[in-house]
């Protein structure tokens, strides 16, 4: 077998490993197949190269453009994805985890990249919340915004998932016009390595926008500022070492930790033996217990089951076990490959040797066991392992020791409370998963666990068709969780981007702020327009552009026409008495709805124009009632646009009705579709 030289790629250059590299062993036949990592990183070209090149070129672009970046990326991948699947193998992942691994990070860009298009500006800073006014009058105003922060983020990765593992930090991460440094762990830092190699070969990304460290990353930390972040995944012993460096405690530099978790599957007290709920339960144990040979940070760990059914789940996950097929990942038939190394094994194995000291093994033999199409004596096979423990109250490794690989513990509860109680023993997890079909249940246990837990994960007959799984993070919730977990969030949407920019709360007056955000802020300075804004395309109308309508008086048989058309009689508006002993209305009121109709006749320009379509309103808010006899008018504002597709953009307007005494009567935001004048 060649010997494969993996690279580092450092201030656009790819610099081979030396002498001091270390060897790196085919997970399934243990002979060596490559080698990484250099006896010394120059930290200060990767932090130049990163803030001096990559960050100016980044931070350039509006977070759309960015977006269409990581889409780009991201397909680019997916006509490639066959090289990472062939080296993959060489892990011990069978082709369903390289689903899991390359397909499900290329997902995961691509759903960042649509969060981008649709969540955030196409301008460089993103408006967090809305403005608020911090005077009587409105001329000092107050807005939470984000921009990237000025250094880099450095990217410390486990050894299981070699692309998701870099692909779900560095979609946000770029996204937030932040540049990356990756290290992967070594173990399998020859799939991130191609990966790294077709992002760069792509032409895509700017220079320095993506570097790669392969082997250890030398003193770069102790370089770090408070405009760096680092991420890490892995494990609690390593994630205390590096957030406790005195050099990121002294320059507070974010520290971003998803690490050790003891994760549970809880059998609901209805889900007994015969019910989809406990075939489903079985399902999901044993697909966290063989997914990637169990090394996975979200796989189960602890298996809580009512008492009365322990003996039934024992008997149910060990049939599932007994059929599984271990061996040659490449082998179609091959349900569970080996772990990632020989000395994987022998770490769960010792963690295997604790939890034997409180649990029972009921299911698989180290020492005793097939393998398919492969050397069981020259790869890091392991049979999966199941154990039950009887006692969990007085219990302590169970809760606190994870064997990261093919191995569960069963354990009882009396009731849920107790169930509670031992969920929240592992003191911090990245997920819990509750299987039940009884609604009271998952309201008792998000209100008991929920606090321990970064996720909960809730199936039953009605969502198993299409849930995604116990282990699944998703990049539109957040993955993390609290104490042993690591206390960190990823992922998340647009919350992932904002680890790597600064929240600033900026004041002043409504010009101030509308010129910092690139939106219209209420109060700001208003400008008459050459025509109607209707007849403006995209690209003409300018933020800010008003129009004021004449007025237009509301009238009973209008009120009363409203009610006899659509069928909206409510008392208010057809009962002078009734309304008037409602604390809200003087008397007989206009439809709220009514008054938008109305206000739309004011602004609209019929003709056919730039204005494609109408897509909805937002924030919508009645403030005064409006009786017959009050006459309305608008005021029509250009507030924000977004470029959304080549040939339209969506404008936001700030819509107000004012009666006759200039009292506002109703506030929203209303959307439009916009021609550009000249689609790309």
């Amino acid at each position: 077998m060649t010997v494969r030289n993996v690279e580092s790629f450092i201030a656009g250059a790819w610099l081979a490993p030396d002498s001091s590299a270390r060897e790196i062993r085919d997970a399934v036949t243990g002979s060596v197949m490559a080698r990484a990592g250099r006896s010394s990183v120059d930290a200060s070209a990767l932090i130049d190269h990163a803030t001096g090149v990559g960050a100016p070129a980044l931070q350039a672009m509006t977070f759309h453009d960015r977006a269409r970046m990581l889409k780009a990326l991201a397909l680019y991948l997916q006509e490639r994805k066959e090289v990472l699947y062939d080296l993959s193998f060489s892990t011990g992942a069978t082709q369903k985890d390289h689903l899991i691994d390359v397909d499900g990070g290329i997902g995961t860009m691509l759903v960042i990249a649509s969060k981008g298009r649709r969540e955030m500006p196409d301008g460089h800073v993103y408006v967090d919340g809305g403005v608020e006014q911090l005077s009587r009058s409105g001329s000092f105003v107050g807005q939470h915004v984000c921009t990237p922060l000025q250094g880099v983020a450095v990217h410390i990765n486990a050894f299981n998932f070699p692309v998701w593992g870099m692909l779900e930090k560095l979609a946000p991460t770029l996204l937030a016009g932040m540049p990356a440094i990756v290290k992967p762990a070594t173990t399998t830092c020859y799939v991130t390595e191609a990966c790294v190699r077709m992002l760069v070969e792509s032409g895509i990304l700017p220079d320095g926008a993506l570097q790669l460290v392969t082997g250890g990353l030398g003193d770069l930390l102790d370089h770090l500022g408070p405009q760096d972040v680092v991420s890490f995944t892995g494990s609690a012993e390593t994630a205390f070492g590096l957030r406790s460096a005195p050099n990121l405690l002294r320059n507070s530099v974010r520290f971003v930790a998803e690490q050790d978790s003891l994760n549970a599957s809880i059998l609901g007290p209805d889900a007994v033996a015969g019910t989809p709920e406990f075939d489903l339960f079985v399902t999901e144990v044993h697909r966290e217990m063989t997914t990637k040979a169990g090394q996975k940070c979200t796989a189960i760990r602890r298996i809580i089951a009512p008492q009365a059914q322990v003996d039934a789940v024992l008997a149910a996950v060990s049939d599932r076990l007994r059929e599984t097929v271990i061996g040659d990942p490449r082998d179609p038939a091959t349900r569970m490959g080996p772990l990632v190394s020989d000395a994987q094994r022998r770490d769960v194995l010792d963690k295997c040797a604790t939890l034997a000291t409180e649990a029972e093994r009921v299911f698989g033999d180290p020492d005793t066991f097939d393998v398919h199409g492969a050397d069981a004596r020259n790869g890091a096979f392991l049979l999966p392992m199941l154990y039950h423990c009887a006692d969990p109250d007085a219990a302590r490794h169970v809760h606190e020791t994870e064997a990261f690989g093919p191995v569960a513990t069963v354990m009882g509860y009396r009731d849920l409370s107790h169930a509670i109680a031992l969920v929240n023993r592992g003191l911090g997890s990245l997920v819990a998963s509750v299987i039940t079909h009884d609604p009271d249940v998952a309201r008792e246990m998000v209100m008991g666990a929920g606090a321990c837990h970064g996720r909960l994960y809730f199936n039953n007959r009605d969502s198993m068709a299409e849930a995604t799984g116990h282990g699944s993070p998703l990049p539109h919730m957040v993955h993390g969780g609290p104490g042993r977990a690591g206390g960190g969030e990823e992922l998340g949407g647009v919350r992932g981007v904002l680890h790597y920019m600064q929240r600033t709360a900026v004041q002043g007056s409504p010009n101030i702020l509308s010129a910092v955000t690139g939106q219209w802020v209420p109060g700001a300075t208003t400008r008459q327009g050459p025509a109607h804004p209707f007849r403006r395309n995209f690209d003409d109308v300018q933020i800010g552009e008003t129009l004021h309508t004449a007025e237009r008086e509301v009238t009973l048989e209008d009120i009363e026409h409203f009610a006899d058309f659509t069928g909206d009689t409510f008392y208010a508006h057809m009962d002078d008495d009734a309304a008037k002993r409602n604390p809200f209305f003087p008397g007989r009121v206009a439809h709220g709805y009514l008054l938008l109709s109305f206000a739309a006749g004011l602004f609209v320009d019929p003709d056919e124009g730039p204005v494609l379509a109408n897509t909805g309103l937002d924030s919508l808010r009645f403030q005064k009632p409006v009786s017959a006899g009050d006459r309305i008018k608008v005021q029509l504002t250009v507030r924000q646009k977004t470029r959304r597709t080549e040939s339209y953009g969506e404008v936001r307007w700030h819509v107000i009705l004012r009666n006759q005494d200039d009292a506002p009567v109703a506030e929203y935001e209303l959307l439009t579709m916009n021609a550009y004048a000249d689609p790309r």
